[in-house]
């Protein structure tokens, strides 16, 4: 299949998710194109099989914003004629999944019939898609897609009470690379970090108010009064600034490393003992998941699809938003036990393997090839 990927280029989650799902697929023979506003950050590996199409917007002084649909929706019809792309798969239902449908009914004036595969990631719905301002956009887009998936069964039940659904909404998990995560690391780098006798303590996300990044730095707090430990902060955003006065107020800077964006991610989980995410919510958990899968427990919130990723006595704890003193408790009840630890660390492995890339994508081929015989149907 020849197979258009659009999503957002960025370190989040959704764009990490696409990019490594068209490299999968062109390993399986797929030919996969990306069409987005700058090459996605994971994405390495250009040939035969992947191609990138940079989607460029004039800048005109008639226009306040420059309009991203507008110009997306135009270069979709471009690439779909030129490549003989077959299928559309869109991250986020505003602005891709809108733009796309405006791009179908381009392409159908000349006779050209293509399907969207619509994949909702979370923001589009809990923070753009229910405000009221949009919420008429990202219904229709997703009833206008022809196949509508969600990552964590907890944003589709969010999906369903929030809009008026018509489609049907499948769930496929987001996933994990196993052959990005193993282990190319030897024991001596790990005093790059911290001293042998610390615990090192991650957080990696993009900093925003939703992630709760006090609560991360009052649980760090909590945990390195009891154990010798360190903080590791991988991420850019604007609760940044505030997370590090905060830790100059309590005066553990000189434990807590912030690295920005990183390119090392694996090298710092490779060596990490615990993973912090007391977000106020998460549609699936991907930071948490590559952690796991780097044999890292998890202390976490219990909301949105953090429950059906790290799995409570198992893998990690989880406890309600803004509850630091539980958060602490557990995270100390981990570490203060080597025994425990290596438990908890070999159980977070075991757990990440249910969402193992190559578990998920015969999931996403039967969809493409599903929605591609609906469309001939309809032809």
């Amino acid at each position: 299949m020849k197979i258009g990927i659009v999503c957002y280029p960025t370190f989040g989650g959704s764009g990490v998710v696409a990019t490594e799902l068209g490299l999968a697929l062109s390993k399986r023979g797929h030919e996969i194109h990306f069409i987005t506003y700058s090459q996605p950050v994971r994405l390495d590996l250009l040939g035969n099989n992947v191609h990138y199409h940079e989607v460029n917007v004039p800048e005109y002084p008639l226009f306040l914003y420059q309009p991203y649909e507008l110009a997306l929706s135009s270069k979709l019809v471009d690439m779909v004629k030129l490549h003989g792309i077959e299928i559309l798969h869109v991250h986020y239902a505003i602005p891709h999944a809108y733009a796309a449908y405006m791009a179908k009914k381009m392409l159908q004036e000349d006779g050209v019939y293509i399907p969207i595969v619509t994949t909702l990631h979370g923001t589009d719905i809990t923070l753009v898609g229910s405000h009221p301002f949009y919420k008429p956009a990202v219904t229709f887009s997703i009833n206008k897609s022809d196949a509508v998936t969600s990552v964590s069964q907890s944003l589709k039940e969010d999906t369903i009470r929030l809009f008026d659904i018509k489609n049907e909404i499948e769930v496929v998990p987001n996933f994990i690379d196993f052959s990005r995560h193993k282990t190319h690391f030897t024991d001596c780098h790990r005093n790059f970090m911290a001293n042998e006798n610390e615990k090192i303590i991650t957080h990696i996300s993009n900093f925003r108010k939703v992630k709760q990044i006090p609560d991360v730095i009052n649980v760090f707090y909590n945990i390195q009064k009891q154990l010798p430990a360190k903080l590791m902060m991988v991420g850019e955003g604007p609760e940044k600034e505030g997370a590090e006065r905060l830790c100059r107020k309590l005066g553990i800077t000189d434990k807590v490393v912030f690295f920005g964006n990183s390119n090392e991610i694996d090298k710092i989980l490779c060596f990490s003992d615990l993973f912090l995410l007391p977000s106020v919510t998460e549609s699936f958990g991907l930071a948490a998941l590559e952690a796991m899968a780097s044999g890292v427990p998890i202390i976490s919130s219990n909301t949105g699809g953090i429950p059906e990723v790290n799995i409570e006595g198992v893998s990690g704890y989880l406890s309600n938003v803004n509850d630091i003193e539980d958060m602490s408790k557990n995270a100390i009840y981990i570490l203060s036990d080597p025994e425990r630890l290596s438990q908890f660390k070999k159980n977070a492995q075991l757990e990440s393997k249910k969402f193992d890339i190559h578990n998920v994508v015969p999931q996403y081929e039967a969809i493409y090839q599903r929605t591609l015989n609906n469309c001939l149907l309809v032809k």
